[in-house]
């Protein structure tokens, strides 16, 4: 069975500074002038990679996406959880992006990391005391997701010496965007945010606590294509506004419709609506939402973290065994699972090409598994592939967000190094994990003799 190998469109998911390059007449894949043969050498597999170039570039699309569409102030917050670490952090300073976390391991990031207070936003459904009061201690900004959670902010910041964050509301406007069910978040029956009723007696506690509330959020799901359903969203959060004010008197300063506009994966995403079309709705439905109602141009905030992050990040891993099916051709990676659950959660799609040897044809068909005892590690299935040997590398795209966030330790898995690639420097962001570090925090027991 053949099968068409497409590999310039493949390419196309790759960091913006990956080349294909050729010695001895033997093509290969280098990203910010670095082989990536010689990196698995010299770091090992699994290997997860980052362009900084990738990065910048798509801070810059969103800058300048605002500035030619958004006649009002505006800013950029990076979500943590696409991926957070201490260099992570750094970068999105150097960026003069706010940075985004959910409770108090994040904030704890970002502290080690040297953010400055004015600069970090913190979010989460359900806050602990603890986060809570991180988030007095830490955060510029803190946004507020139900009442339960407010009346308790309100009476720990009574006992608050320094100026207190500047408070938001997470609004929940009663309909979702279209993504997988798991990452819908603004739907009536969602477990996020606050009901239009609820946003007005939260600004009335607000006022009587002389909590500082400055703006209003809202986020409709992760991993959209479409921006449509974000205009009636925000035509409900602006109505809300509106009854909000005629009953206390309160003007938002910023309202943050969130993020989580998508990215193509795969080869079949191709071509994909741009983050500028996302951008431009959102900005302009936004100013013509408030000049209808003769309301004032909020400070709009977005919140990207996945189309920052994602196509600047590549997963690297060997192949260690090719085995055949009745039905199937079973190419057996060094990884899977555990650092890359999003398949098995959300049924995501990705694709990849070997790291040498491009110009081969497809021979058929692959299903790219990991080494893990569950038959849902599959990271990549009916892919066209060339023939493959045991021992070679494979490069998969797109792999910058919502993988290592949420991987694991699962069957004794070691979480893989992670690099930092710009100009041909190389940086170690995370070094690969050791046997001593899957027990660290283990302590034994004492049986009685």
């Amino acid at each position: 069975m053949t099968a068409e190998f497409p590999l310039a469109k493949r390419l196309e998911l790759f960091p913006r500074s990956t080349r294909l390059e050729s010695r001895g007449g033997q093509s290969f894949l280098s990203i910010a002038g670095t082989s990536l043969i010689e990196l698995a050498k010299q770091y090992g597999t699994p290997l997860y990679i980052y362009d900084q170039s990738t990065l910048d570039d798509a801070v810059q699309r969103y800058r300048q996406a605002l500035a030619d569409s958004y006649p009002g102030p505006s800013g950029l917050t990076y979500a943590g959880k696409a991926f957070l670490c201490l260099g992570m952090a750094q970068w999105t300073q150097q960026q003069g992006l706010w940075l985004d976390c959910t409770g108090i391991g994040e904030l704890g990031i970002a502290a080690a990391a040297g953010i400055p207070r004015q600069n970090i936003l913190m979010h989460g459904v359900n806050k602990s005391q603890a986060d809570l009061q991180a988030g007095l201690a830490q955060a510029g900004t803190l946004v507020v997701d139900n009442l339960v959670e407010l009346q308790r902010l309100a009476d720990l910041a009574r006992d608050v010496t320094h100026p207190l964050p500047e408070i938001w509301l997470r609004f929940r406007p009663g309909l979702a965007v279209k993504t997988h069910a798991f990452t819908q978040t603004g739907q009536d029956d969602s477990k996020f945010g606050l009901s239009p009723a609820e946003v007005v007696q939260a600004v009335q506690l607000c006022q009587r606590e002389g909590l500082p509330l400055v703006g209003l959020h809202f986020h409709q799901g992760s991993h959209f294509h479409d921006p449509d359903p974000i205009g009636p969203a925000l035509d409900t959060a602006l109505d809300v506004i509106i009854e909000a004010h005629s009953s206390t008197g309160w003007m938002p300063r910023t309202l943050c419709p969130g993020g989580g506009w998508g990215v193509p994966y795969h080869e079949d995403d191709l071509p994909h609506p741009s983050l500028e079309s996302y951008v431009h709705f959102v900005a302009q439905r936004l100013a013509a939402g408030c000049q209808e109602r003769g309301l004032p141009l909020p400070h709009l905030q977005l919140e990207p973290g996945r189309s920052l992050a994602a196509q600047a990040g590549v997963a690297v891993y060997r192949v260690d065994s090719v085995k055949t099916t009745p039905h199937r051709r079973w190419l057996l990676l060094d990884g899977g699972l555990a650092d890359n659950p999003r398949p098995a959660l959300y049924g995501a799609r990705y694709t990849a090409l070997p790291v040498e040897g491009l110009e081969r044809p497809a021979i058929g068909l692959a299903w790219l598994a990991g080494p893990f005892c569950e038959s849902g590690d599959i990271l990549i299935q009916e892919l066209p592939m060339p023939e493959i040997s045991p021992g070679e590398l494979v490069a998969v795209p797109v792999s910058g967000a919502y993988q290592l966030s949420m991987g694991s330790n699962y069957n004794g898995a070691r979480k893989p190094a992670v690099l930092w690639l710009h100009e041909a420097k190389i940086s170690v962001l995370q070094r690969r994990e050791t046997l001593e570090d899957l027990f660290r925090r283990d302590l034994p027991l004492k049986f009685a003799s």
